[in-house]
């Protein structure tokens, strides 16, 4: 009887809470592909997964029967036309607002502060989505506000990507979170972090607004776990901290 390996794979180490261990080890052999890295070989996808390449290749041939992966005649794998298919289906039935809008009430009822999703709209930022505070004062922002790129957290946000070389820009690019004092309006302060798409592009701010007296530390973390969750919502990966 094969000795089972006393290193646990990427799946088990991720586990979904409930789930199937073969389903979530055959998606993390899904996972290993990237804009970066669309042709891999069996090694690599071993060496990626921490699976045995007899796990992986027995996984591969019900991936290859259901058309989410194929395999090259170099030997190396790539994404099958399947996904293309699912990705069809997913397009049809996506919301922006049905992933963003759970996320804000969170972050409200986590901090009792409004929320909000920003987006860029040429050279000003769009409200698309917004909570409001449950407190009596508070910013009155409305969804479908236009509101300027070079003031309040989610304006420096959205202007540090790409490559805004300014250093507060830096800064939010190594950080990946903002605080703003009395940027927009003297009364106000904000917190905003980045939320990417699933090609690595920015595509909204999250921030939450409060008096400036009301200002926490703790809001940073929240705001910023709160962007990496709704990231891997929109099928996103949450880059690196730079060192720039």
């Amino acid at each position: 009887m094969p000795r089972k390996s006393s290193t646990l794979s990427l799946a088990d180490r991720n586990a979904a809470q409930g789930g199937v261990a073969a389903v979530d080890r055959a998606l993390s052999l899904l996972d290993a592909f990237s804009p970066a890295r669309p042709l891999l070989t069996l090694a690599e996808l071993a060496q990626h997964t921490q699976l045995h390449k007899s796990t992986v290749l027995r996984m591969l041939a019900s991936l290859e029967h259901a058309h989410l992966v194929q395999r090259r005649e170099d030997g190396r794998y790539a994404l099958g036309a399947g996904l293309e298919r699912l990705q069809r289906v997913y397009a049809l039935s996506f919301s922006m607002q049905a992933v963003v809008m759970p996320v804000l009430h969170e972050l409200v009822r986590q901090t009792q502060e409004s929320a909000a999703f920003h987006v860029r709209q040429g050279e000003q930022r769009l409200c698309l989505h917004r909570v409001d505070s449950p407190r009596p004062v508070r910013d009155h922002m409305q969804a479908g506000a236009l509101l300027p790129m070079n003031r309040g957290a989610g304006g420096r946000v959205l202007s540090a990507w790409p490559e805004a070389g300014d250093p507060l820009s830096r800064r939010i690019r190594r950080e990946r979170v903002v605080t703003m004092v009395g940027d927009r309006l003297p009364e106000l302060a904000g917190v905003a972090s980045p939320v990417f798409g699933a090609d690595g592009g920015i595509v909204g701010a999250l921030t939450l607004t409060m008096p400036a007296e009301r200002l926490e530390s703790g809001f940073e973390p929240i705001v910023l776990a709160q962007a990496r969750h709704l990231t891997e919502m929109l099928g996103g990966r949450y880059p690196q901290s730079t060192s720039d």
